[in-house]
Parts: C-alpha cells; sequence; structure tokens
C-alpha cells in the first residue's frame, strides 16, 4: 500500500509548517552553527509504535527535498516522508526543566507510550 501525502483544496501536498517559537528556535541554532540553509524534517523506522521523527541541519539541499517557508525559516522533506508529514506542525516547548519539539501531525493515528515513536 502506497501512501499519499494529505492534499489541500487545490490538489497540492499540505504544508509542514512551524509554530513561532520553533522558528525562533531554529533560527538561533543555525546562527550559532554559522552555517546551514534549514532544517530537515524526515520520518524512520523504529521504536515500539513503527516510525519516529529525524531533524538535522541542512547544509547542501537535496535536489529532490520539498521546501516549505514558515517564519522565516525553510524545511527540507524528502519525497519518501512527505506523505507522513503532510499538514505536521513543529513547536517547541519548554516544561519545567525539559525543552524540546512537539510534533503535531494530523496523520498521526497512535503514539507509544514512551512518546519516541508513532503509527499512521
Amino acid at each position: 500500500m502506497e501512501l499519499k501525502a494529505r492534499e489541500d483544496a487545490k490538489g497540492l501536498a499540505m504544508p509542514v509548517t512551524l509554530t513561532q517559537k520553533a522558528a525562533d528556535h531554529i533560527a538561533r541554532f543555525l546562527a550559532k552553527r554559522g552555517k546551514g540553509q534549514g532544517l530537515r524534517l524526515g520520518v524512520r523506522t523504529t521504536g515500539c509504535s513503527g516510525m519516529a521523527y529525524k531533524l538535522e541541519f541542512v547544509d547542501t539541499p537535496d535536489p529532490a527535498d520539498h521546501q516549505f517557508e514558515s517564519h522565516g525559516v525553510t524545511l527540507f522533506v524528502d519525497p519518501k516522508s512527505l506523505p507522513y508529514l503532510a499538514g505536521i506542525e513543529l513547536d517547541f516547548a519548554r516544561e519545567g526543566l525539559n525543552e524540546g519539539f512537539k510534533f503535531n501531525n494530523p496523520n498521526e493515528k497512535a503514539r507509544c507510550g514512551c512518546g519516541e515513536s508513532f503509527t499512521i
């Protein structure tokens, strides 16, 4: 079974977006690194629920990547990950001493108890 990216009313893949907090956090890290064109968001097969999110800085974009602009930050998504990520919003939150990215994915059907993986 091939999974197809969720589409908007015009038949375009739904965008991948950031909250302002997430964009500010990524922009600070890119500035601190001194290089990089944006952030690549993808998925990999792992964990108890089957898939996990992966994030990495992009110095040289892959021509096959889909690009999305959100709050001044460029996001890159590889074609194989896009069906799982179409419509996702990436947030950044601080809760007590913990901080990290929160993935608000409309495609997600369930998440494992440890919160490390998800299923579509």
